[in-house]
């Protein structure tokens, strides 16, 4: 036997042309959208300063560290050089400006500059670029700093020396600014504060 289903039927709905959003919606989205991000864009300035400048002094901090490791293991001779003003990069007029970048190689005629005719050659262990809008400033750099081979460091003037990075346009007491304390057996100090005395 048959049953007959007794449920009343659901009418159909025809299909509504008009279905999304109008143009006085997406308009008001839009408004509310710009006047969040006026509010917020101001605030990521600062932020992005300090993230640019914690790049630039933790790459500096690597490469002191990564040149008293490879004194002490060939026993001395390890240069940390300065790149000159080039490639579009105007930050390091000066020997204590550091912001183009710079090199680490093994100076085995001791002389500082890195002979490319010399045997056996002087190695590149590495090479940084300039950092993305920072000053860094090396006090009392002779625009090299040399490693012995019991790790200590020499920056033209004495043992110990300060590194200050900056975000660029600004100064030392900026909140964004980092210093990096060296000290004259080798010891390698970060401050959050670009002012420090160390």
């Amino acid at each position: 036997m048959f049953q007959i289903d007794r449920r009343p039927m659901r009418p159909v709905r025809p299909h509504s042309a008009n279905s999304g959003f109008t143009a006085i919606e997406l308009l008001v989205v839009i408004a509310i959208l710009s006047i969040l991000v006026a509010l917020a864009a101001p605030s990521f300035g600062p932020l992005i300063e300090r993230w640019r400048v914690r790049q630039a002094t933790e790459d500096l901090q690597a490469t002191l560290y990564l040149a008293r490791a490879e004194a002490v293991k060939r026993g001395g001779n390890v240069v940390v050089r300065k790149l000159a003003n080039g490639d579009g990069c105007t930050n390091a007029s000066g020997n204590t400006e550091w912001g183009c970048g710079w090199t680490v190689f093994y100076d085995t005629n001791n002389n500082g500059t890195q002979d490319a005719d010399q045997t056996p050659p002087e190695d590149t262990l590495q090479r940084i670029g300039p950092p993305s809008n920072t000053t860094i400033g090396v006090a009392g750099s002779g625009g090299i700093i040399t490693v012995d081979r019991w790790g200590q460091f020499d920056s033209n003037t004495n043992n110990s020396f300060t590194v200050r990075i900056i975000p660029k346009g600004k100064t030392q007491t900026d909140a964004g600014a980092n210093t990096l304390c060296i000290g004259a057996g080798g010891r390698i100090k970060r401050v959050n504060n670009g002012n420090a005395t160390c």
